[in-house]
Formats: C-alpha cells, sequence, structure tokens
C-alpha cells in the first residue's frame, strides 16, 4: 500500500510539472507566434550590366595607328592601325610637361617660379636650330617663369625648352628620364619609353592607346589646359610664340602636341568636343581625347580628323543608366509572397560608347511591405558621376496569418528571438 501511494505522489508531481510546462509553453508560444516577428523576406539582387552602350562608335583611321579614350581611367572607345609602340615624336614633350607639374605643381593663372637661363640652355638653342629642329630663343642670364618655359615647349613646341625644364624640375636630363619611367609605370603606361625630353630621337615610343591617355591627363592638369587654350603667348626678351598645337578647331579640336619627324610620320595629340554632343553630368563638355601617330600626310590628318568629328557627334548621348521600374532586388517571404524592389525613377547621364557602369544597390531587411514602400537605394557610378534612385516594392508582402504562423513554429521563434536580441 505504501508503494502504490508513493507512486501515486511520483506521478502526479510529473503530470503537475507537465501541466505547467504547457501552460507556460501556451503562454509564451500562442503570442510569440501570433502577435510576434516574422522572418525576414529573402532578397536577390538582380544580375546588372557592366556597361550601358550609349551610341555608335567613332570612326579612326586605319593608316597609322590611333585610339580614343572618353577618360584617363575609361577603356578605349576605337582604335586602329598599328597596335604595337611607334616612334612619338613631340608627344614626348606633353609626357614633360606631365612629369615636370607631379614634381614642381603650377596652378592655372600663376607664374610659377622663375628659372635662370644658363650657358648650356643658350647653347642647346644654337645646336637645335642648327639641325633644324622646333627652337625658341633664350639668351644666358635670363630669367623665365616656369609658366613662359611650358608656354614656349607646348604652345612653340621648342625642344631646348623641354631640356631647359627637365634640368631645371630634376638636375639632369638623365634625372628626369628616371622620374619619367616611374611616374608612366605608376599610372600603367607601360607601352612609353623615352630616351629624352623632346621626341626628337626615334626610340621615343608607345602605342596610341597609351598616347590616347595621355592626352587626358595633359587636359585634366589646369595649368596646361589653361596654355593650350591661348592662341599666343607674349615670352621674355620681346620674343612670343604662336598655338602651333592648335588644329581643325572649327571641328572642335583642341590640340595639345602637333608635331612631325621622319621617323613619326605626322603626330597628334588632342581633345575633341563631338558637334551636339551636349554636356556631362558635371556640367562640362562631353569629350573624347585621342592620339593620331605616324599619319603619312597632312591632308590624310585632315581626312582622318574630319572622320572622326563628323562620327563623334552620336558616340555620345543621353542614356538612361536607371530606368522606373527597373527590378533590383527580388524579395521572396517564407510563406510564399514575392514582390521586387524597382527604382522609383529614371535618371540619365551623357555616356560615350561601351561606357563602364557600376551599380551599388543598398537593400533594407523586410519581412513584409505595401506597394511603393521604399526599401533601398540603387547608385550608379560612371565616369561623369553618380547617380541614386530610391527602391520601391512593386507588390504587397502580407502577414501570412495565424495558421501559418502557428504551424511554422522554428521559423516564428527564431524571429522572435532574434528580436529580443538586437
Amino acid at each position: 500500500m505504501a508503494k502504490s501511494s508513493a507512486a501515486r505522489t511520483a506521478l502526479r508531481v510529473v503530470g503537475i510539472t507537465l501541466g505547467v510546462i504547457v501552460i507556460l509553453g501556451v503562454g509564451v508560444y500562442g503570442p510569440a507566434t501570433l502577435v510576434g516577428p516574422l522572418p525576414a523576406a529573402t532578397a536577390v539582387v538582380a544580375e546588372l550590366p557592366a556597361a550601358t552602350p550609349g551610341g555608335i562608335t567613332p570612326v579612326v583611321p586605319e593608316t597609322g595607328a590611333s585610339a580614343i579614350v572618353a577618360d584617363v581611367a575609361t577603356p578605349v572607345l576605337a582604335s586602329g592601325g598599328i597596335t604595337e609602340a611607334v616612334p612619338i615624336a613631340g608627344a614626348a614633350k606633353v609626357i614633360t610637361a606631365l612629369v615636370v607639374l607631379a614634381e614642381r605643381p603650377l596652378l592655372a593663372g600663376s607664374s610659377g617660379p622663375g628659372i635662370a637661363i644658363t650657358a648650356e640652355d643658350a647653347a642647346d638653342y644654337t645646336r637645335y636650330v642648327a639641325e633644324s629642329a622646333r627652337a625658341v630663343a633664350v639668351s644666358a642670364g635670363e630669367s623665365w617663369s616656369q609658366r613662359e618655359v611650358m608656354q614656349a615647349m607646348l604652345l612653340g613646341s621648342s625642344n631646348n625648352h623641354a631640356d631647359l625644364l627637365a634640368r631645371w624640375a630634376f638636375g639632369s636630363v638623365d634625372a628626369y628620364l628616371d622620374a619619367a619611367g616611374e611616374w608612366l609605370a605608376a599610372r600603367g603606361l607601360s607601352s612609353i619609353e623615352l630616351v629624352d625630353a623632346t621626341g626628337l630621337d626615334e626610340a621615343d615610343v608607345g602605342t596610341a592607346s597609351d598616347l590616347a591617355r595621355i592626352s587626358a591627363l595633359a587636359f585634366s592638369e589646369a595649368s596646361i589646359a589653361e596654355i593650350m587654350a591661348m592662341d599666343d603667348a607674349a615670352l621674355p626678351g620681346g620674343r612670343s610664340t604662336d598655338n602651333l598645337a592648335a588644329y581643325e578647331q572649327d571641328l572642335g579640336y583642341i590640340g595639345v602636341s602637333r608635331s612631325y619627324t621622319d621617323q613619326a610620320g605626322v603626330c597628334f595629340l588632342f581633345a575633341l568636343v563631338p558637334p551636339g554632343s551636349g554636356e556631362a553630368a558635371d556640367g562640362s563638355d562631353a569629350r573624347l581625347y585621342g592620339a593620331f601617330l605616324r599619319e603619312p600626310d597632312w591632308d590624310t590628318l585632315d581626312g582622318d580628323l574630319a572622320a572622326l568629328a563628323a562620327s563623334a557627334g552620336g558616340a555620345v548621348t543621353a542614356t538612361p543608366v536607371v530606368t522606373a521600374g527597373q527590378r533590383f532586388v527580388t524579395y521572396t517571404a517564407p510563406w510564399g509572397d514575392t514582390a521586387r524592389a524597382v527604382a522609383a525613377s529614371t535618371e540619365t547621364q551623357q555616356l560615350w560608347v561601351s561606357t563602364p557602369v557600376e551599380y551599388t544597390v543598398d537593400a533594407q531587411t523586410i519581412s513584409t511591405g505595401s506597394v511603393g514602400e521604399s526599401v533601398g537605394t540603387v547608385t550608379v557610378t560612371t565616369s561623369e558621376g553618380t547617380v541614386t534612385s530610391r527602391l520601391e516594392l512593386d507588390a504587397r508582402i502580407g502577414d501570412p496569418g495565424p495558421l501559418w504562423r502557428l504551424t511554422h513554429p522554428i521559423p516564428v521563434i527564431a524571429a522572435f528571438i532574434e528580436s529580443r536580441t538586437d
């Protein structure tokens, strides 16, 4: 009898304990499932394009070596002719200007420091004149500003001023060449090799693609762009020089180097503002930058420049980089509801053909949502700038109701626990 009583007591304790657990479980489970938070919907970002076609490809010549870029950092838009490195003639002086400016910066509108003209500088002038190479006169004892030396070198294509500038900035032409090699390597311009500061030696070489980027780099320097916009310049000693790089301005060309040697042929580095191309995202002119090397003669260059200008107007167009309603994210709730995060507005940029486009999607974590609700943003980055569009839901993701909640305890309880730990 004693054992039966003890057994009944033990069973009774177990029953009470289970009852308490059930009651507590119902007390927690019910509210947690029926009114607690829901698990998040799965968000899948759509596959996005790496480039947006902007228009037709600019026409470049197959004679010589040619290339066009829209910016220093963007891929070549078009190229033609020889792909290997070729002699670059006076284009080397543009590199001299860029390397010197990296060492001795010159603000736009500033004269810069004075440079004393030495007997070596004067002797260089005499030597280049005797060689029938372009030179602008100097006399020992004169003082020229950095800006005036650059004007003589870039506008007048003065060879003696290229040597003078290199020696002033680096101590010697050899030291300049070492610095130029490092400068070129740091910018990935691996095809360009220099043996002097002038480009007169046929061993000064580079590809048209790298020289097109040199054009873009030159016009990104405010002091160079300012100088190349001049028709002429007054120089010390009552001297002056015309802008010998200016060419086919009526077609929209702004030259930064125009030269000829027997080894290099006719070479032209330039910026081109295509007729009717409109403005870039920052309000500036939409431009192409190019290099035409080893052109056989001036008449051929004229025809090639006309063909490029005629085609370039269609190479940049107002292109939607985001379209209203474009899908960027798909949300799928565990109970089956689906909605897409779509762009709320259309955003347009002036883009060159095959301009690289980078999309950055910032999608919010959601469990439910209504049509038109903001759920994040998409930011589009191109060489012309960035634009951002709001993302909104195109359909409703609703509450699944009590039956789904009660029959899916694991995800519901997990969401409840996660909400308590946030």
